[in-house]
């Protein structure tokens, strides 16, 4: 059911992403007066096709590989042109048109990353606070002298009200291998001070969960491991548990706590075990094969449960966050702004060698990441949209041959010399962005895989 779940919500998510994508690239071509010939969602044979209606109509399609899209437009460089249609081939528009069409798309991935999160900000959720357990020993987190019950009120200066900010802000100051400032609150509400160094942390270079990897987890009060929700799809789901079912027993092993249940199931990836639950006073059994998922560089069991939170924790451990329509879009423009930056300055640590190329997922990563937002619900899910669409639309301006960053070079080439590249060196450079491109879809490719076999 997950595997099922998570496809659906790749293709969801993919399909929107290419689609708005290319949308950019569609309208400003015909605004320009352009031709366009055929917008394609996904590549290879079309499993469906439409045309509107006229003599010069385009033709939509959707085609049997999800990976990507493209608007084709008339262009005497593919194809023989009528003399009456040559002032609507690309090829033929002024300079700064074709710029602007080319360009349309990443831009169009950026604005549609501020549409998503304004419509977070105004529709609100409840956020756990980014209040931390007991640091794991050996980590900067630990070094620094934190303890459990302690909330993240502010890193480096910047706000943290979520986990999600905590993890923007640690990634941000991670670049410059430095004390990072905390400002902390205490569980009496007094406010403390502390430092955390990242300059001799050399996993941060390698790690994709840069909490773990510091030493920061999620508070977990003393909880009876009575189950308050239920992740979709996810193997206790899959195993027949529900709401309000208390967990006695892994492998026949005793468990009384919330915190002793996480600690048997976490060593535990991809295992099958039995599971003893009471529901209704009656003892009943089930066996479930445990999730798996990363942190702090290693894999770690997953039940897909979280607890029943008891009166009086839930002002303590969560908050809702919610912006009217005004504040919600000034919050849109900060978000996409601060994601934009931590992810391109990702981009340029592993093009330099400072930052792992583990970081590179394929469509197997983006499909569990997929799955697992669309199960916690449509925020989760619009905040997954919103991050991936900065990311292809930075991919895309990257000065590639092939990509849109890389025709954007071969315009500002044509602006300095007064003409094009020729068509021998605009060839090679495509031979040069096709085996770039292969090479780091093969890279994620292997990612995936070692995430998975590994």
């Amino acid at each position: 059911m997950s595997v099922v779940w998570s496809i659906a919500a790749f293709l969801v998510a993919i399909g929107v992403l290419v689609t708005v994508h290319e949308a950019g690239h569609f309208a400003v071509a015909r605004w320009c007066n352009v031709r366009v010939r055929r917008f394609s969602i996904g590549f290879g044979r079309p499993l469906l096709r439409w045309r509107g209606r006229g003599e010069d109509a385009t033709e939509y399609t959707l085609a049997a590989i999800p990976l990507g899209g493209y608007v084709q437009m008339l262009d005497e460089r593919e194809e023989e042109v009528a003399p009456a249609e040559r002032h609507r081939a690309f090829n033929n528009r002024p300079l700064g048109q074709r710029a602007a069409i080319v360009a349309a798309g990443p831009a169009v991935n950026f604005l549609f990353a501020v549409l998503v999160y304004w419509a977070v900000a105004v529709i609100g959720a409840t956020e756990l606070r980014p209040v931390i357990d007991e640091p794991a020993p050996g980590t900067p987190a630990a070094a620094a002298g934190l303890e459990r019950g302690q909330e993240l009120v502010r890193i480096d200066g910047e706000p943290t009200p979520t986990w999600q900010r905590v993890a923007i802000a640690l990634l941000d100051a991670g670049f410059k291998r430095e004390d990072v400032p905390l400002l902390l609150r205490e569980p009496s509400g007094e406010t403390v001070r502390a430092s955390l160094d990242l300059r001799a942390e050399p996993a941060l270079q390698e790690s994709t969960d840069i909490l773990g990897t510091v030493g920061l987890d999620a508070y977990t009060p003393e909880l009876p491991p009575t189950i308050g929700k239920l992740v979709a799809g996810a193997p206790a789901e899959a195993a027949g548990l529900r709401t309000g079912d208390t967990i006695v027993a892994v492998g026949g092993e005793p468990v009384e706590t919330w915190q002793a249940l996480v600690e048997r199931v976490e060593p535990l990836p991809g295992e099958s075990v039995t599971l003893t639950y009471e529901r209704g006073g009656e003892q009943r059994q089930a066996t479930a094969t445990l999730g798996s998922r990363e942190r702090g560089g290693q894999a770690v069991g997953m039940l897909g449960v979280g607890p029943r939170i008891p009166e009086g924790f839930q002002e303590r451990l969560q908050h809702e966050i919610r912006y009217g329509p005004v504040a919600g879009l000034g919050r849109a423009l900060e978000r996409t702004w601060q994601t934009t930056a931590v992810t391109a300055k990702m981009f340029a640590r592993m093009v330099v060698g400072e930052a792992s190329l583990k970081n590179i997922g394929g469509p197997v990563t983006i499909g569990q990441y997929a799955g697992d937002s669309a199960a916690l619900g449509l925020v989760p899910f619009l905040t997954f949209l919103g991050l991936i669409s900065i990311s292809l639309g930075l991919i895309n301006l990257l000065p590639i041959p092939i990509l849109d960053g890389g025709h954007l070079l071969y315009f500002l080439i044509e602006g300095v010399r007064g003409r094009p590249l020729s068509e021998r060196a605009q060839s090679i450079g495509l031979r040069i962005g096709i085996a770039i491109l292969a090479g780091l879809m093969g890279l994620a490719f292997y990612n995936d895989f070692h995430r998975l076999f590994g």
